[in-house]
């Protein structure tokens, strides 16, 4: 590992916007925030709102300097790029942020039932090739109802038409309340600034080559028995944030 990446982590680990749970911790004696993150970390019982795949940081902290009357945790398991997120935050000594590292396959053993208001979804990897790794799959709905209000909100935003159309059949064929669809979320006439005033640094790349961005938003209700939809969908040409790869298939599920 490089010096820089050393540095890096050094800071994390005495950042107190920062938490980490060793996997091998989590299960010897669980998470100790779980059910607490309003009294113990946040004190205060605003709603909490989660982006998974968090990255750099740049959406949770866009969001907290937008709604301070909510709390946001980015969650992603790279240390190294969290650590620019919680820097910022840090510096700017912002209250209504916190950032987990974390495999997102297990979330549901962080957050207990009803804790979480919000969940974001940005710029996800499509993973088009398998569908119970997409974070917007029945696999990981199952887990997001463990901690979600029931009819939570889940915010979509991507690139990715292979990711987006997919989800729009998931969330049909499960009769989710589909409050926003589009597929070119920089054409419509009238939409909330918050969704585009508001970048990551994967969101302003796709621009600039000209790929529209997609945005779904929905509710998940808690009860009900989740189905994955059965359709071929055309694979994007894309495979990469960092360079492009052609892909064989023309179709996934």
């Amino acid at each position: 590992m490089g010096k820089g990446k050393l540095a890096k982590f050094a800071e994390m680990a005495v950042n107190p916007l920062v938490v980490e749970c060793p996997f091998s911790q989590l299960q010897e004696r669980g998470f100790e925030l779980k059910g607490r993150w309003h009294e113990d970390f946040f004190k205060n019982d605003h709603p909490i709102v989660l982006e998974l795949g968090c990255g750099r940081g740049e959406y949770t902290i866009g969001l907290a300097r937008r709604f301070p009357e909510k709390n946001f945790i980015g969650i992603d398991i790279k240390g190294a790029r969290m650590w620019h997120g919680a820097k910022t935050a840090q510096e700017e000594g912002l209250k209504n942020v916190a950032f987990l590292r974390t495999n997102i396959e297990v979330i549901h053993e962080f957050f207990a039932e009803d804790e979480v208001a919000e969940l974001w979804l940005t710029f996800s990897d499509p993973q088009m090739k398998k569908a119970t790794k997409r974070l917007s799959s029945t696999f990981f709905m199952q887990r997001y109802r463990h901690f979600l209000v029931d009819g939570g909100i889940v915010n979509l935003k991507t690139d990715s038409n292979f990711l987006a159309t997919y989800t729009k059949y998931m969330v049909e064929k499960n009769l989710f309340p589909l409050e926003q669809c589009t597929f070119d979320l920089y054409a419509e006439k009238e939409v909330d600034s918050s969704l585009t005033d508001i970048q990551t640094y994967y969101e302003s790349m796709w621009l600039e080559k000209g790929i529209p961005i997609k945005y779904l938003r929905f509710r998940l209700p808690k009860n009900g028995m989740l189905e994955e939809p059965n359709i071929e969908i055309p694979v994007d040409g894309y495979r990469s944030y960092d360079h492009e790869v052609v892909s064989t298939r023309k179709t996934g599920k």
